[in-house]
């Protein structure tokens, strides 16, 4: 069994280096994806352009839209907006959002400590409408503690951030590419494995061959399973240069779990390989079957516990639902093994069922 085992894995090696789209989708795939995605997909709001009605032309109100304008998430117009264009400008998107100051601005914070000042936000885009105001907010409340710093607080409140201190998303949202590019990539390798051997003419000769399917199973398998480890290291370095993303972890353990992941991918992707006729519809469905579950249901942007009933059931059925807990657990919060044995326990049940079923489907064509 052994040298059987050893003869298809070399064949396979051969295949690969052979192949130059699987070079392909092996070196160059992981490195757009985590580079495309790492940039586009992000919660972070730079340049938020903001218009001003200045009724008041005070020293304050200058203040106040000098405290908007001198961080990054603000950008005003060079000119003041005029009530007559306001909606305008909306309509075209020059901004997202109208700081109204009225002219009694200053009057009132020299009389009642307080003032009124109305933000106008376009909020046609909820995410970004609730961002703008959620900003606007912090900018104000620090202007107000500038303006009344004499008036004592009857408490204060000193918030500590664990993990993620800068609150930058792109911490979270890196190991999330992480598993959907893993799950991606290696499951398209494998998808293509039988496909290509019905479409090339080579099948015939491996069904006269006395191989047990198991032996042709692991065979295509095996390869993949260090190609996948290469992808991985390969994603994961991009995304500690590229994003300074920290990996506060055991490295061992990161690199032994996505081993896990692999294989169930993996193991996915074959489950394909038996079911389809050619590459092309291997290709298809592998992609239709990764990208949109794991983008959307297992809680790579989206919160699982925020789902319907019927899509939380479906969620915990995803590979990368329990990936995803391991990744941003070992390199946001430096977890060991004791905490993430259930989800690396259910990994491997999952790539077993699946490398399991693959392999009795193929029997069943052998036979």
């Amino acid at each position: 069994m052994r040298r059987r085992l050893m003869a298809i894995i070399r064949k396979e090696f051969i295949h690969i280096f052979r192949d130059w789209r699987t070079l392909l989708i092996i070196i160059l795939m992981p490195i757009l994806m985590i580079v495309l995605y790492g940039y586009a997909i992000t919660l972070d709001m730079r340049n938020i352009v903001f218009g001003v009605i200045d009724d008041a032309r005070t020293p304050d109100s200058r203040a106040l839209v000098d405290a908007f304008a001198e961080n990054g998430f603000f950008r005003t117009l060079p000119r003041d907006v005029r009530r007559n264009e306001m909606e305008s400008l909306f309509m075209r998107r020059d901004v997202h959002m109208v700081l109204v100051i009225p002219e009694d601005f200053s009057a009132d914070l020299t009389q009642n400590r307080s003032a009124v000042v109305q933000l106008i936000i376009d909020a046609s885009d909820s995410n970004v409408g609730t961002f703008v105001g959620n900003y606007a907010e912090q900018v104000l409340g620090i202007y107000n503690q500038r303006m009344n710093h004499a008036v004592p607080a009857l408490f204060e409140i000193a918030p500590r951030i664990f993990y993620n201190p800068d609150m930058n998303s792109t911490n979270f949202f890196v190991p999330g590419l992480v598993a959907l590019i893993l799950m991606l990539i290696s499951a398209l390798l494998t998808s293509i494995a039988i496909t290509r051997e019905k479409e090339t003419g080579t099948m015939e000769q491996i069904l006269v061959s006395p191989v047990h399917a198991r032996e042709i199973v692991l065979g295509k398998v095996l390869p993949y399973v260090l190609l996948g480890l290469v992808n991985a290291a390969l994603i994961l370095l991009s995304a500690w240069i590229l994003f300074d993303v920290p990996v506060r972890g055991s490295l061992a353990l990161l690199g032994l779990l996505s081993l896990v992941y692999v294989f169930v991918a993996l193991s996915f992707g074959l489950m394909i390989s038996t079911v389809a006729r050619t590459q092309l519809i291997a290709m298809f469905g592998t992609l239709m079957a990764t990208i949109l579950p794991t983008i959307m249901l297992s809680g790579f942007i989206f919160p699982i516990a925020s789902m319907p009933e019927l899509l939380r059931w479906i969620a915990n059925v995803l590979p990368a639902t329990y990936f995803l807990i391991i990744i941003r657990a070992i390199m946001l919060k430096g977890v060991g093994s004791a905490e993430l044995w259930p989800q690396a326990l259910i990994l491997s049940g999952i790539g077993t069922l699946l490398l399991t079923a693959a392999t009795r489907r193929f029997r069943m064509r052998l036979e």
